[in-house]
């Protein structure tokens, strides 16, 4: 495979004859004909696709019609406003519940292969529980969406659950209260149920890092408590565990009919060790287990990763705790969560340097205390909106080629890359942010036999970010939310996303 990476475009650009001997020579090293022909062209090979996404709360409005409940997001925006930027919500939104016909048409107008959003569980079984009501209004939406994005050509990839929890829940304790993996796994198997003859790609969660941490560890996002090395490590057993169960429950009684894939969505950025020092690459791959291993570890190899059950069980003991904060699994757990993937998904945004420092003060009990490094960009990485996101492209080259290394090469889709900025519609940076990072991530597939598959831009348009509410743009079409009809209108990125596709290749470097 490393022999591609002596050809250099001038000998490609050589007769057709030259050309054919080179596909054949890549195919003999494993390669197939339409990928060696990939490698030649730097095209994006024949099998990889192309898609956008969204999720239920940023995009849906309609927050308490047609039989839907209030869910964590719809709470703590009305009851703490203040908890978002000029107190903005997503009751409205992009009103994408009454205008996703529109929204198709958008996707149709890109290109894209697949559409990757999210299903509010609210609004499917208001009262969340087990063996609780479903809404049929409520699946009647997704079952017209997934219907007209089928008719449009589009592939219909499924998130389950994307942050925003059924309130009736979090009133039972949430994520905290084991009883919720039932819950869980009831919505889940009511989704395959209706949606799984149509719906092949289904994700658990998005980024349960933010679930955990934001939501129970630092406080930054619904439900909004501030826990720290202690419930941000409970909901994430609690998390894994619940997912666990909704593979197995695909696995055994809906597989076999529908032949659909199931995986879970984690979030990371690329840690660069800060020097050539041992300390700063213990540092680097330290960040990348505390935050991407916590969740993928378990579910590949069926436990957390070494240096986190290491590092807090000695602190905890050194804290005066009895038992270890990070949770044990049994014997039988780990052989029940190993496994429970069918691809690898990863949201990547940005990267940091990770340098080693001197262990932190032993009464600070916290994830960040337990991870204990220190995080800095480089002054001359280029800056967007926040201005503490930088664009280090190189970064998903190097986070994909890791995920390969550290996980016995598995099938990797990206479900999120994005940039954010304050609006416009000629969003060139936006432009060059895709670019960089599609070019970082071909040049891994083809050079470095990385097998990613799936391509996802954060997002179709522009929407409602969480605590940032409507002030960060994110979206390949502008939304105004001044209009009570919300019209969307393209940016220049939605043309140059539709050439990519068309071309399947980064037009600098195919021309």
């Amino acid at each position: 495979m490393h022999y591609i990476k002596f050809l250099h475009l001038s000998v490609l650009q050589q007769t057709d004859t030259m050309n054919y001997k080179l596909v054949w020579l890549l195919y003999l090293y494993g390669l197939t004909f339409e990928n060696a022909n990939a490698a030649i062209n730097r095209t994006f090979p024949a099998n990889f696709k192309f898609g956008v996404a969204t999720a239920s709360y940023q995009i849906e409005g309609a927050w308490n019609e047609d039989g839907k409940s209030e869910n964590i997001w719809d709470h703590i925006c009305h009851e703490n406003p203040t908890f978002v930027v000029n107190q903005d919500n997503g009751d409205i939104a992009c009103d994408s519940y009454h205008k996703y016909k529109e929204d198709v048409a958008l996707l149709k107008d890109i290109g894209v292969d697949f559409y990757r959003f999210s299903i509010s569980w609210s609004r499917v079984i208001p009262e969340g529980v087990a063996g609780s009501p479903v809404n049929q209004l409520g699946i009647d939406y997704y079952k017209n969406l997934v219907q007209e994005l089928i008719d449009n050509g589009i592939e219909p990839m499924v998130t389950m659950y994307h942050w925003d929890l059924p309130e009736a829940l979090q009133d039972l304790g949430g994520w905290l209260n084991p009883e919720i993996i039932d819950h869980y796994a009831y919505y889940a198997k009511t989704l395959y149920e209706e949606l799984g003859d149509s719906v092949k790609h289904w994700m658990t969660f998005n980024e349960p890092k933010q679930t955990c941490m934001g939501g129970y560890g630092d406080g930054n996002m619904a439900p909004g408590y501030n826990f720290t090395g202690l419930e941000d490590y409970q909901c994430t057993h609690i998390l894994l565990k619940a997912h666990a169960k909704a593979y197995h429950t695909y696995d055994e009684e809906f597989r076999a009919e529908q032949q659909g894939s199931i995986g879970i969505v984690m979030d990371t950025a690329w840690f660069e060790p800060a020097s050539d020092s041992d300390q700063d690459k213990e540092a680097a791959e330290r960040g990348l287990q505390f935050m991407y291993g916590w969740f993928a570890n378990p579910i590949v190899n069926g436990n957390y990763p070494q240096v986190m059950i290491d590092r807090i069980d000695e602190r905890s003991a050194a804290q005066g705790y009895a038992v270890s904060r990070l949770p044990k699994f049994t014997d039988e757990e780990i052989e029940y969560i190993k496994g429970t993937h069918d691809f690898v998904a990863v949201n990547y945004y940005s990267g940091t340097y990770a340098q080693w420092i001197e262990e932190a003060d032993i009464n600070d009990v916290s994830y960040n205390s337990d991870l204990n490094i220190l995080v800095f960009p480089d002054d001359d990485w280029e800056d967007t909106e926040p201005p503490w996101f930088k664009i280090v492209p190189w970064g998903l080259g190097k986070t994909v080629n890791w995920i390969r290394k550290t996980y016995n090469n598995p099938e990797i889709f990206i479900t999120e890359n994005g940039y954010p900025d304050v609006g416009g519609l000629q969003d060139d940076k936006r432009i060059y942010f895709y670019k960089e990072h599609m070019s970082s991530l071909l040049e891994a597939i083809l050079d470095d036999g990385v097998n990613v598959t799936r391509y996802t831009a954060w997002s179709l348009m522009d929407n409602f970010e969480w605590g940032l509410g409507y002030s960060k743009k994110y979206g390949m079409y502008s939304v105004d939310f001044e209009d009570p009809d919300r019209p969307r209108t393209p940016k220049a990125s939605a043309a140059y996303y539709n050439q990519v596709i068309t071309t399947r290749c980064l037009v600098d470097v195919c021309e």
